[in-house]
This record gives structure tokens, sequence and C-alpha cells, in this order.
């Protein structure tokens, strides 16, 4: 008998605390249990168990051994479910939450073009401003912008953005290009309030550049906030992606470049580690190759 049926026939033993229990429930004989625990202990070189007419306890290192035991099987049958799932045929629904512009700009085409390969999978999505319970809302997965807080999920990093302070062309035309942050003083502001509400603007790397804005405008959206930039109402501090559309076309123009805060990460982030199913994996890994191959957001 090789090592590994032998850890499992030993744990099984101490599991049942007996050894025709164990047997039954391996299917095996009761004499071939006990040839598997002996020459187990044979192998270590230590008592495991102590045997008695009416019952099986462990000793000190059995004890010991049974936890290691235990972890190291069930780690060894994680590793063979996980394997064998890769093969698994992706079906059910898939539910992914991200913000709102996010998830309209960049998950959603993902989400089409991934359910066109797979026709077994459906999809529901979840696109709001707000930090989404995966677990109380039945979330397989969600697309999170900024740094994490300890979670105990698993969670894979597919970008980055920025956050950027612009404008549009004419407005800079009429009232000039602010070169430092302490400029922004004698400029009109407009808040995005859904994803910035604070009036305190940090700036620099280290964050310790610190200016205090005063809004003429509060816009409760990001795109509203957007739109009176590029109308010519003034300056507005969105996401990099945010304004990506309008930033291509030259409607709009970040300034303050040098002055940015470190960039914020992108990551997928899901709560079943390695027992995520098919349906979950085969996203992952399709969504991961295109986020990371999208330039607005690497």
């Amino acid at each position: 008998m090789d090592r590994w049926q032998a850890m499992k026939v030993f744990v099984k033993v101490a599991e049942t605390k007996g050894f025709a229990e164990a047997a039954r429930q391996l299917h095996m004989s009761p004499p071939a249990v006990t040839r598997a625990v002996a020459a187990l202990e044979e192998a270590i070189g230590a008592r495991l168990l102590v045997r008695t007419t009416r019952s099986v306890t462990l000793t000190d290192a059995g004890a010991r051994f049974f936890e290691d035991c235990s972890r190291i099987l069930a780690d060894l049958a994680e590793a063979e479910a996980s394997a064998a799932g890769s093969f698994a045929t992706p079906s059910g629904t898939l539910t992914i939450t991200a913000s709102v512009m996010f998830g309209h700009q960049y998950i959603l085409p993902i989400i089409m073009d991934y359910l066109a390969e797979h026709p077994r999978v459906s999809i529901r999505t979840l696109f709001v401003d707000r930090m989404v319970n995966i677990v109380d809302e039945g979330v397989d997965l969600a697309v999170r912008i900024g740094n994490l807080p300890n979670s105990g999920f698993s969670a894979l990093r597919v970008g980055s953005v920025r956050r950027v302070v612009c404008g549009s062309p004419g407005y800079f035309e009429k009232n000039g290009v602010p070169t430092t942050p302490a400029d922004l003083a004698s400029h009109s502001v407009i808040s995005a309030t859904s994803a910035w509400a604070s009036t305190e603007w940090r700036f620099g790397q280290d964050q310790k550049t610190v200016v205090h804005v005063y809004p003429r405008l509060y816009c409760n959206t990001n795109d509203a906030a957007l739109q009176a930039a590029i109308d010519g109402f003034g300056l507005t501090r969105v996401l990099s992606y945010q304004a990506a559309p309008s930033l291509a076309s030259g409607a709009l123009r970040t300034v303050l470049s040098d002055y940015e805060e470190h960039p914020l990460p992108v990551h997928i982030v899901h709560p079943e580690g390695r027992h995520a199913p098919a349906k979950v994996r085969t996203f992952i890994d399709f969504a991961a190759g295109r986020l990371r191959a999208d330039r607005r957001i690497n």
C-alpha cells in the first residue's frame, strides 16, 4: 500500500475511532486497515494509535501527525479537483459587478464576446457606483478599482488607472492652463460627487500636496461632470478611464500631469479561490487577457 493510501486509512481510523468502522467506510477488510496503520507506524518510527478492546485513541505523536495528514490530504484533493474542473464545461448564471462607467465601457463588451463562446452560460450584471458585498449579494466576481482591503478573496491584477484633472481646449483658451495645483484656486471647478466627493484634492506620489477647491457645479454622475467640462464650464477630476474617450477625441485634455498620485490598481476579485466553478475561472481568464491588453488601463 502506498504512503498516500496509508495516510488516508490512518486519518479515517482516527476520525471514526475504530478499525472496523474505518474498514467499512473505506470498503476494505479490517486486517488490511490494521496492516496499513502498522506499516505507517513502522515507516515513521513512532506509535500513532493506542488500541484497546473498547477504543482507539491517538498518541501525542499521532495527534500531530493526524493534523498534518488531514491538511496534506485536503490540499491534494483540492489540487485534483481544480485540475479536473479545468476541463468542465462552463454553465449556469454568472453575476458580475463593476462601477457604472467601467462596466459599460470595458466589462460589457467582454461579456458579450464571452457569451458568444459559451452558450450554456448566462450573465447578470450589477453595475453600480458603490462597494457591493460580494457574498451577501450573491456576486460571483467583481472588478475593483483602488487598493484592496484584506478580505481573504482571490484577486488578479489586470490594469491600473489614474486620477486626472481635465478640461476642454476652449476653456483653456479663455482661462489659461493651471501649471501647479495651487492655480486651481482661480479656476472654475466641477465636482463629480459620485467618485470624488471631497473638496480636498491631494496631489503628488506621496499625496502631501493638498488643495482645497470650491466647486461651482456639483454633478452626481461622472458622465455629467465630464459633459460639463466638455462644454467648457470648468475643470473636473475623474479617473483616467472615464475621460479616455473624450481625451482620445480631443474634446478634453489633462493638466497637472506632473502632480498626479500613484496609479490605482484594477483587480478582478472573487471569493472561491481554486474551488471556483468553470464559469468563473473561464470568464476571469477571458477578461484578464482582454483588460491587460487594453492600453487605456495599462
